[in-house]
């Protein structure tokens, strides 16, 4: 006799369907105008009552904006959204702070100043001149001329001080000649004015006032930005073009000449602007050894 075991089935458990959440619909894009103009009439009113400023109206107006732009997207975009608008309105009121001593500096120049550049400011001097009227043109040449021999003074040991490091500069002098650039390289001006009256009291003797002692003293601070511009652009050139030229027979300095300095003649190009650039604008080095004068001179 045997006997046959069923085995009841299991019984079935309910089929639970997955709950969509509905995606958060993004907001229309007159909602951050709309928002904006909001906060800034209720900015209005509510200093109506305390006071008045600009400063204060710019500041509330971007709080009161940046709460409500942020409550709204959370509630219709989600949280991760309302996250985003919320930084995306900080570092734009931040940008926008920073911008407002540009700004500000750019439209108080062109405003007061417009009127003045006219054919005569370019045309005429001080000399002579009481009151107003007069013009720039013994500045502008004076900045050109000594500019343009602390040009010439700057480029020539610059890029032969790069050449030296990159090309050549294998031991303790390299490292020493580094670090005496790095230093340099923080100089304020006002110690590169001291130091080039210093050296031109020691030639000519106490209250020695010459141009080229201005030059000096701007080529002090233009040659460091001249060696580490001009040493970054001579290592980029690719190893290969030396190889090659030392491949055909080439002697060392001409690859440096003909190969290494053409390859990177655009990179000292904008180096060289960088540092003239960096001390055309200088003043404190210039009133020490240069001094100040209404008029053309030889000097």
């Amino acid at each position: 006799m045997t006997t046959t075991l069923t085995r009841s089935p299991e019984p079935r458990q309910p089929r639970v369907e997955p709950v969509l959440h509905e995606p958060h619909r993004p907001l229309p894009r007159w909602a951050a105008p709309a928002m904006f103009a909001g906060s800034l009439l209720v900015a209005l009113a509510l200093l109506s009552f305390l006071g008045f400023s600009v400063a204060g109206l710019a500041a509330l107006t971007l709080l009161l904006f940046a709460v409500s732009s942020t409550a709204v997207s959370r509630r219709v975009e989600g949280r991760r959204r309302s996250v985003d608008r919320l930084v995306t309105t900080i570092v734009t009121s931040a940008f926008l702070l920073a911008m407002v001593p540009l700004v500000s500096l750019l439209f108080t120049v062109i405003s007061k100043g417009a009127a003045r550049f006219d054919p005569d400011f370019f045309d005429e001097t001080m000399r002579g001149v009481v009151g107003e009227g007069g013009g720039a043109k013994h500045a502008i040449n004076g900045t050109l001329i000594i500019t343009g021999l602390a040009t010439l003074i700057s480029v020539p040991v610059g890029l032969m001080t790069a050449i030296y490091l990159v090309e050549y500069g294998r031991g303790r002098l390299a490292r020493s000649v580094t670090f005496l650039v790095d230093v340099m390289t923080g100089i304020p001006s006002i110690v590169a004015g001291l130091f080039a009256y210093a050296l031109f009291v020691l030639i000519a003797g106490p209250g020695v006032r010459f141009g080229i002692g201005g030059a000096v003293a701007l080529s002090v601070l233009m040659i460091p930005v001249v060696v580490r511009s001009c040493e970054e652009m001579l290592k980029l050139v690719p190893a290969e073009l030396r190889e090659a030229a030392y491949a055909l027979g080439v002697p060392k300095w001409r690859t440096v000449v003909k190969v290494v300095l053409p390859a990177a003649a655009a990179g000292i190009a904008t180096g060289i602007t960088i540092a003239i650039a960096r001390v055309i604008g200088e003043t404190a080095p210039l009133l020490l050894i240069v001094g100040t004068t209404s008029g053309l001179n030889l000097n």
